[in-house]
């Protein structure tokens, strides 16, 4: 059987069913989530009754399945909320290498969703009490001197009286656990939420977690909501700086000793070009975009959809040599566009990184991206069902279509929030022409990100966010309105603005020509 589980790669539906050591049959209908090689949850039925399955199998599936059930008799120990565990054991198939399949079955708590899956569709208020609760369950197991290591919103199950605690592999007993540990594992779950949202809610957090430890002293909400950004930026930096430059969830990787290829698997394309040759000749066969001598950029077509080429040239045999010992541009930017998608940030998806090598030395460098489609792009003619390729608008070109005072409003309210997400986040662009934001649907789209960083201490991060907040002004020298507009905003949205008198946002260019924002 533990063959036939390690073929499943991802969550889609199923129809298998599974005899246990007691004999009962597990029936199951939908894979719901996999860890290739060691386990897949499986969405079923189990005595008649709908049920949640852990299937582990390979060489610790006994160690892994035990301390799983031992981190649920943890919680129930502690009369923490969390699905009861039905069957406990093996399954009733020929062990492989001696390696028998253990199941842990577990009541399906219905209707619920994760907070993951439920965060998304809440406003504001319904947020803040969610975050209000999930701080109440995570003090709870500090109470209990037990500690979440794998802390993520999907780990907690959302009813509408309930938060049920999932996944016991994750739980550990401490005899004592100390007020620093707890603190941390506090800050890892801040670190899931949206980092604007802990800005303006870390008081009133900081005091629910208080009150239910029953605390005399007072969390500091801005010490607890800094250690919660560094843990964000390690997470995205270990993400995108490591992860997604091997084969992972997200992403598959070949590599030779003359070449580099790793493709998102999410955006996977049959026909996707996997060779210099190939590359150079779509690039030759689209729509260039740029040319130049160290960057080359075409839109091309690949199984029927629009794709960004990008392409970053030697120029010289020294240029060659000053580029083959270091990460290379499009690297760079495969990185960042995955740092963007984690942190919650909107980018052109990223397809594909290609990197042409002699052993570790790099030469030409590829990255493909999502084309940004206008979302009001105009059907076509011949093909009335399909829209046209239009090209989203740059954000100066927004602005240059847009007359609509309230959506010019809003427009820019979205894009100075995105510059205050960014420098709280600590990162900087490196190139913020308008050019590089793409609007759509009244927000805005970063592209062009092969020189940003992500930096590891506030000073040297807003160092480098000042120098984004001038090139961004720029833009808009000569529309004193939106100039204006845009300071306006920034006073309103930042709430130390030092930052912006040291970037010279302060006075309005023209008063009278100032616009409502």
């Amino acid at each position: 059987m533990s063959n036939v589980l390690s073929q499943f790669t991802q969550p889609c539906p199923a129809n298998f069913t599974l005899q246990l050591a007691d004999l009962t049959v597990l029936k199951c209908q939908k894979v719901v989530r996999v860890v290739p090689n060691k386990r897949i949850v499986c969405q079923g039925f189990w005595q008649g009754k709908p049920v949640y399955a852990k299937l582990f199998f390979g060489a610790d599936a006994a160690k892994y399945a035990a301390r799983d059930a031992a981190g649920v008799k943890l919680l129930l120990d502690a009369t923490i909320d969390t699905p009861a565990l039905l069957y406990a054991g093996e399954t009733h198939d020929t062990p492989v290498q001696n390696l028998s399949t253990q199941a842990l079955i577990f009541e399906a708590i219905e209707p619920a969703l994760n907070a993951e899956e439920v965060w998304p569709d809440l406003d504001q208020n319904q947020r803040l009490t969610l975050a209000k609760n999930l701080v109440v369950e995570v003090a709870k197991h500090h109470n209990a001197n037990l500690l979440q290591t794998d802390l993520y919103l999907k780990n907690f199950l959302v009813t509408d009286k309930r938060i049920y605690t999932l996944d016991g592999d994750g739980i550990r007993k401490f005899a004592n656990l100390k007020d620093d540990q707890a603190l941390q594992n506090l800050a890892v779950l801040w670190s899931k939420l949206e980092v604007l949202d802990i800005e303006k809610w870390q008081k009133i957090l900081a005091e629910t977690y208080s009150e239910t430890r029953a605390w005399n002293k007072m969390v500091e909400p801005k010490k607890l909501a800094a250690m919660a950004n560094q843990h964000r930026i390690k997470v995205a930096s270990n993400y995108a700086d490591k992860k997604v430059f091997r084969t992972c969830t997200d992403v598959a990787v070949s590599s030779t000793a003359s070449q580099f290829f790793a493709i998102s698997k999410p955006l996977s394309m049959d026909n996707l070009p996997n060779s210099t040759a190939s590359l150079d000749a779509l690039i030759e066969q689209g729509e260039r975009l740029k040319s130049g001598n160290t960057c080359t950029v075409a839109l091309v077509e690949i199984d029927g959809k629009k794709v960004v080429v990008k392409r970053y040239n030697i120029k010289n045999f020294w240029h060659g040599v000053s580029r083959a010992f270091r990460p290379s541009r499009a690297a760079d930017s495969w990185a960042n566009a995955h740092r963007l998608t984690i942190l919650g940030i909107t980018t052109a998806k990223p397809i594909a990184l290609f990197e042409q090598r002699t052993f570790c030395l790099r030469g030409k460098a590829y990255f493909l991206a999502e084309y940004i489609v206008a979302p009001n792009a105009r059907k076509s003619v011949s093909a009335p069902n399909a829209r046209e390729s239009v090209s989203a608008p740059d954000v100066a070109q927004y602005f240059t279509q847009t007359q609509d005072k309230t959506l010019r409003a809003e427009a820019v309210k979205n894009i100075v929030t995105l510059f205050y997400r960014l420098y709280l986040l600590q990162i900087s662009h490196g190139d913020m022409k308008a050019t590089n934001i793409k609007m759509v649907d009244n927000k805005p789209v970063l592209i062009d990100l092969d020189s940003m960083r992500q930096h590891k201490t506030y000073f040297t991060s807003s160092m480098a966010h000042l120098k984004d907040l001038n090139r961004f002004m720029q833009n808009w020298q000569n529309a004193p309105a939106l100039y204006n507009a845009f300071v306006k905003t920034f006073k309103v949205v930042y709430p130390d603005i030092s930052i912006l008198i040291k970037a010279g946002i302060g006075a309005n260019r023209d008063k009278s020509k100032e616009i409502s924002s």
